[in-house]
């Protein structure tokens, strides 16, 4: 049964310093309360700054965060580590935080599951069961900046908003959640140091370019025209190619910001040279990148991954028509760090 309480942690902080003077407090108080949150204190009675009374108050009003720690898996170069949380009304989900030289970077989920249909993806396998919270999105943050700040002082530094779910399909949530994870108040993660991951919802993408939220968009493309697209993602019987392509050059026009258009391979389906080609051919003109992702193997699927001979042929295509295009680095393959890997084979094991 949900807990009837709320959850402090998707209140922006003059909300929060709000909700305190409506209990009696000044209002350092709820800046404290704030400071606290930020800090990783999962209980209230660790504010030891506030009076037992305060404390009681706020007991008995509001939780923090409903995200607890199922599991955690460390890759063997320790570049990797994946967290399995288990939410309040006993859904997992998964965050991964991946280590590079520039900093920490947070791979977080925003829904439970996920209704997008990607044939390639474990996360949707499920289907969508609901959309997350953003105390629960900020909870997976807060909870990995504390794990990694105990032998990493920098924290986490980025995020990804590329785990379970479709961001853009849970709008306002999302949004207010990105508005808090920036606040100077609180994480203050800079926009440009956070991604968002969707497959192509045109309208929403149209409405994130007005928010004034300048952070960097991901393309799920996979797919250089709608024929072979349709193949692989359902999404793209809703928005063709064109459509996709046009309203990420709008959300550069508005924001500035340059748009990533990710692309798994996979192997003969999409990974030819004419695939390549054609791919150059809609994106020519437009500042853009693209990201290549070897596709992960995953069991039930009927994919495989390209071979590396047809990977490095793909990637140079591309670069020898002017496109700016990187292979993305692998990391976690050890430890189940695609997307719904790790959830699907816990639940596995609970079966047996």
């Amino acid at each position: 049964m949900k807990d009837a309480r709320e959850d402090i942690l998707g209140l922006m902080p003059h909300e929060i310093v709000k909700r305190l003077q409506e209990m009696g407090e000044q209002a350092f108080r709820g800046k404290q309360v704030i400071n606290w949150l930020y800090k990783g204190v999962i209980s209230f009675e660790d504010m030891t700054n506030l009076s037992k009374a305060t404390r009681k108050k706020l007991e008995d009003k509001y939780i923090i965060g409903s995200v607890k720690l199922l599991e955690k898996r460390i890759s063997k170069n320790g570049d990797t580590i994946k967290y399995l949380c288990l939410l309040a009304d006993h859904n997992i989900i998964e965050c991964v935080v991946m280590k590079y030289n520039y900093g920490n970077t947070l791979c977080l989920s925003t829904q439970v599951g996920c209704r997008m249909g990607c044939s390639f993806c474990a996360s949707t396998k499920q289907g969508l069961v609901r959309d997350l919270e953003v105390g629960e999105m900020m909870a997976q943050v807060v909870m990995a900046n504390t794990h990694i700040k105990q032998t990493d002082e920098r924290g986490i530094r980025n995020i990804v908003l590329m785990g379970s779910g479709e961001p853009l399909d849970n709008y306002s949530n999302v949004i207010k959640f990105l508005r808090l994870v920036n606040h100077p108040e609180g994480l203050n993660i800079s926009y440009r140091n956070i991604t968002l991951s969707t497959c192509g919802l045109v309208p929403k993408m149209k409405r994130l370019a007005q928010e004034n939220i300048p952070i960097t968009l991901s393309i799920s493309l996979h797919a250089p025209n709608d024929e072979l697209r349709k193949k692989i993602m359902p999404v793209a019987s809703a928005y063709s190619v064109d459509e996709i392509i046009e309203a990420g050059k709008y959300f550069f026009e508005k924001t500035g910001r340059r748009v990533t258009f990710e692309y798994s391979l996979i192997d003969r389906l999409n990974d030819n040279v004419y695939d390549a080609k054609e791919l150059a051919s809609k994106i020519k003109g437009f500042p853009c990148h693209v990201n290549v992702i070897p596709i992960n193997e995953i069991e039930d699927m009927p994919y495989k991954r390209s071979s590396e001979s047809r990977i490095k042929v793909f990637v140079q295509t591309l670069k020898t028509l002017g496109v700016q295009v990187t292979r993305r680095r692998e990391l976690g393959q050890d430890i189940e760090g695609a997307c719904g890997q790790l959830k699907r084979s816990y639940l596995d094991s609970l079966d047996k």
